[in-house]
């Protein structure tokens, strides 16, 4: 039997806060559809932690088997790298494609694309973080049409600032609450056009506040001590009230007999992923595969005192200032690259980093000559990964690295028969990192991702290795027995990915207070379409939430 489902996504909005938040009274809405319903965490794969969990999500299927990793790509057989964007959904569909026998509403769902098995409306790419397609919809003219009556999103592709730069960071409040009271607005209208059997909308501007407010908000974040003075309230807490206010709204124009279910398919804590996977990490083996050699942040000796944290940036931008610590056997040049304002700097960089040896490429000129990600150091290598035994490929969250192996790269330098070896060996070597400040070691975890140098299955992950890194403490500088310290360097996002979500279920035959245990985002996708009455496909890899009275799963 048919049953309506209001599903609302709160992007990357991490479990434990939002349970705070609800037991402190923050969040009357969630905290009043949990207390009649019920509520349980999910967790999700740790160690792809942030590009994988919309895909898995969308599909019920694990990485392996959609072979979707990442919107980021390394092209075999080259040494390119290319923006990829968000999975195909050609071999595995979106769940809520089912086709003339229900009705569907999809409003900005981040990481999907337009599907025409799909009964209804669709609008994509309204003001979703990172949507990953083009802004469009079916029918193709609603998205003009919602933009002309309710208005842009106006964080579309413009929802993130450096976590130093509090002027940025603060405009930015205003800019998602905009956004917050549009997507309300425009889901409530959407609502009242027809009774759908499946409403679903996520609310991107929760995993924007998570990454650019969490040093304004949470207490373990190093820079809290020193950054939350300078603003008044808790502009965090206050996006997410702003939330859940606008699912209340939302709320009131659904039907009454609807089943309800607010998740986050992933959570958010202190940034302990960037810099290590963009910065450490490359330059760790860079440093490995050169010894002797350094190229970005050398921090001199082990055990020299360490520069004081940084609260603010010499230049208006992350990666000028990081550019800026690179290391250059000229003086002047070096001097330039670190001293010089940043107008003129962008007029003389072009000489700086015209050097004919093969050496790093500037962000500068990777904006001008690629599609890859510029403010990533670990793309600033590309030049050298032909002569590097391993090399890091840019990633969002944990660390990737990539052996240059023999018959897979073209230039590659580790025969097949020491593929184990040189993974034995960086293992070891990275278990050895350490934070320089609290002396935390700085891996959770290393996972090979492949049996063999021969293990050649298309849809395994680009890496050989994926680093997971420690989630205590958001480090700034790390050491290396091996390859001595690098950094500090400056703070980029405060908030990063974690590997657990939550799911509030609230409606008809739904018991309040069940213990749900630990389920998983893979149960999401089944868990809606059971509520809604749909078929579940026998490919799912997860199972309906035990959350219905036998007799009404039955029924």
């Amino acid at each position: 039997m048919k049953k309506p489902v209001i599903a609302i996504g709160l992007d990357a909005a991490e479990p434990s806060v939002i349970e705070k938040w609800m037991s402190q009274g923050h969040l009357q809405t969630m905290r009043r559809l949990r207390d009649q319903g019920t509520y349980g965490r999910l967790k999700n794969f740790e160690a792809f932690s942030a590009e994988t969990p919309w895909t898995t999500f969308l599909t019920g299927c694990s990485p392996e088997k959609t072979g979707f990793w990442s919107f980021l790509g390394f092209r075999e057989g080259t040494y390119d790298f290319y923006t990829k964007a968000a999975y195909d959904y050609n071999e595995y569909s979106p769940f809520y494609a089912l086709g003339e026998d229900y009705r569907v509403a999809v409003f900005d769902m981040p990481q999907a694309r337009l599907s025409d098995k799909v009964n209804g409306l669709q609008v994509l790419a309204w003001g979703a973080h990172s949507p990953q397609v083009d802004s469009g919809s079916l029918p193709t003219s609603l998205f003009q049409e919602l933009v002309d009556k309710h208005g842009e999103h106006p964080g579309l592709h413009n929802d993130y600032s450096v976590c130093l730069d509090l002027k940025a960071t603060l405009r930015l409040q205003k800019i998602l609450e905009t956004g917050i009271a549009r997507r309300a607005t425009i889901c409530q209208d959407l609502l009242q056009q027809e009774s759908w059997d499946l409403f679903l909308t996520v609310f991107g501007e929760a995993h924007a506040l998570g990454h650019n407010f969490w040093q304004l908000s949470q207490p373990e974040h190093p820079l809290y001590e020193d950054l939350s003075p300078r603003v008044s309230g808790d502009p965090m807490l206050e996006g997410f009230q702003a939330i859940d206010r606008a699912i209340g709204k939302i709320l009131a124009k659904a039907p009454k007999d609807a089943h309800v279910v607010i998740f986050s398919a992933h959570g958010m804590g202190p940034n302990t992923m960037d810099v290590p996977s963009t910065t450490f990490l490359a330059e760790f083996l860079y440093r490995h595969s050169f010894p002797g050699k350094f190229a970005l942040a050398n921090g001199g000796e082990l055990g020299t005192p360490l520069e004081p944290i940084m609260t603010k940036m010499k230049w208006n931008y992350w990666e000028r200032h990081l550019w800026g610590t690179k290391y250059d056997p000229n003086p002047i040049r070096r001097f330039l690259r670190r001293e010089t304002p940043t107008k003129l700097f962008e007029l003389i960089e072009p000489w700086l980093d015209s050097s004919k040896e093969t050496d790093l490429i500037s962000p500068f000129r990777l904006t001008k000559e690629t599609d890859v990600v510029p403010y990533q150091p670990a793309s600033w290598y590309m030049p050298l990964w032909p002569k590097m035994k391993a090399f890091a490929l840019p990633s969002f969250a944990e660390g990737y690295i990539r052996i240059n192996l023999q018959g897979r790269e073209p230039q590659g330098l580790v025969p097949p028969s020491e593929y184990d070896a040189l993974c034995d060996e960086l293992i070891q070597k990275l278990y050895a990192l350490k934070d320089a400040r609290k002396g935390v070691p700085m891996i959770k975890d290393i996972i090979k991702t492949r049996k063999s140098a021969s293990d050649r299955n298309p849809k395994l992950s680009d890496p050989d290795l994926v680093i997971v890194w420690q989630d205590e403490y958001a480090t700034d500088v790390v050491e290396s027995p091996d390859v001595g310290r690098i950094g500090p360097v400056p703070h980029y996002r405060a908030g990063s990915h974690r590997s657990e979500g939550f799911i509030i279920a609230n409606g008809p035959g739904i018991a309040s207070g069940v213990d749900l245990g630990r389920g998983h985002a893979l149960d999401l996708a089944p868990t809606i379409l059971q509520l809604m009455g749909a078929p579940i496909p026998e490919y799912f890899d997860g199972n309906p939430l035990p959350l219905l009275a036998k007799e009404l799963v039955n029924g």
